[in-house]
């Protein structure tokens, strides 16, 4: 089995349905050339038949990048499928995702039909989406809640119809990781044509497990992770590539590698929080404002001392400038007299104490005390001539 993990960006697609986060097309190229430049597998580039901008978008897309795969979302119905091939017609190498609900929550109520009958469609599906494209990607819909036995069946008929790539979404993040990787292994086991397709894996986040249970599913033998910057989209959102990419980066152990060039991964999660409009928690992982930030005493010592102490990553791997000690009344003598010290000021250690003292006092005012702040303390401690 290959080590290489493709990374399907869907950012432009699933991310995009954030209320408020909408996109031009413009905008939308801006978006994808940057994820070329970070080294994506494929781009799903929209939902062609939604709407003619998101026609156009993926149009558009097709023209502007070439390194990526694009990909265009239909459900499974012809018409989708023709909206989505003649939407793809400029693209280099186009993919087609078409999919619909496996689960009997889904099967049930929100097509009011039978198992017999999604197979059939699913396989009619795919055939015809083989006729427009090669590259036919299959999504078996709320796959986190499927009957496996079924989910297995269903898995095997669309590779059997010509399906590339099959998609186990867990479509409402209800799975827990060791739940997700049982139902990976279990295609993987009970799959006959198996080996004729890659299996792709979409988690959402409902329950903040999104990226676990995406490292459940690949180390259970999918290639393929369908992830957002910033780890946006419906609801709570999906799964994060940078959290993904980071995971497989830092664990070597685990023998997987991909495409992206990580140094790209925070200028990309920077440009897409300014055009999407959506602002990055400050404790997000890897991307946010704290994430390579330090204020306990205790932790600022350490990192001092040592940066492997209290950082796992080199904060320039992921294109951010350096870490940060961040001065408050957590703050210890380390910290300060280190940060003096990269303004031009040296003390002997009395000298340190009472300063530190009177560092207490403006930090439990002000919370965070800034280089200005430090630089006004320092120049009251200095002897006047």
């Amino acid at each position: 089995m290959s080590n290489r993990v493709q990374i399907f960006d869907t950012t432009l697609r699933d991310g995009e349905q954030v209320p408020g986060s909408q996109l031009t097309t413009e905008e939308k190229i801006v978006v994808a050339k940057q994820l070329e430049k970070l080294g994506v597998d494929i781009i799903e580039a929209g939902f062609p038949v939604s709407s003619p901008g998101d026609f156009n978008s993926v149009v558009e897309i097709s023209k502007a990048v070439r390194e990526p795969i694009i990909c265009a979302l239909s459900r499974a119905v012809p018409g989708d499928i023709d909206a989505a091939a003649n939407a793809l017609q400029y693209a280099q190498r186009g993919r087609i995702h078409t999919g619909i609900g496996s689960s009997d929550i889904h099967i049930q109520h929100k097509f009011n039909t039978t198992r017999e009958k999604i197979l059939e469609r699913a396989i009619s599906a795919t055939k015809y989406a083989k006729t427009k494209v090669e590259d036919v990607e299959f999504y078996c819909e709320d796959a986190g809640r499927a009957d496996l036995v079924f989910l297995a069946q269903l898995v095997e008929a669309v590779i059997g119809a010509g399906a590339t790539v099959v998609n186990i979404p867990d479509t409402t993040g209800y799975c827990l990781p060791e739940e997700y990787g049982s139902k990976i292994k279990y295609i993987f086991e009970n799959v006959s044509n198996i080996h004729k397709a890659v299996i792709s894996i979409h988690c959402h986040n409902d329950l903040g497990l999104a990226t676990a249970n995406s490292i459940a599913g690949i180390s259970q033998g999918a290639r393929q992770v369908e992830v957002t910057i910033n780890g946006i989209g419906e609801r709570a959102g999906n799964t994060s590539l940078e959290e993904v990419v980071m995971a497989l980066t830092v664990h070597k152990e685990l023998g997987l590698e991909t495409g992206v060039n990580t140094q790209f991964i925070y200028p990309t999660s920077q440009l897409v929080s300014k055009m999407m409009r959506m602002p990055v928690q400050a404790n997000k992982a890897i991307v946010g404002r704290n994430a390579f930030a330090h204020s306990s005493g205790i932790h600022q010592d350490g990192f001092l001392k040592h940066q492997l102490t209290y950082e796992i990553m080199n904060p320039q791997d992921v294109g951010v400038d350096k870490s940060d000690i961040v001065l408050t009344a957590r703050s210890g003598r380390h910290a300060l007299k280190h940060r003096l010290e990269l303004l031009g000021f040296s003390f002997d250690k009395p000298a340190l104490d009472e300063l530190y003292t009177r560092f207490l006092e403006v930090a439990d005012l002000k919370k965070e005390v800034n280089d200005a702040d430090l630089v006004d303390l320092a120049r009251t401690a200095i002897p006047v001539e």
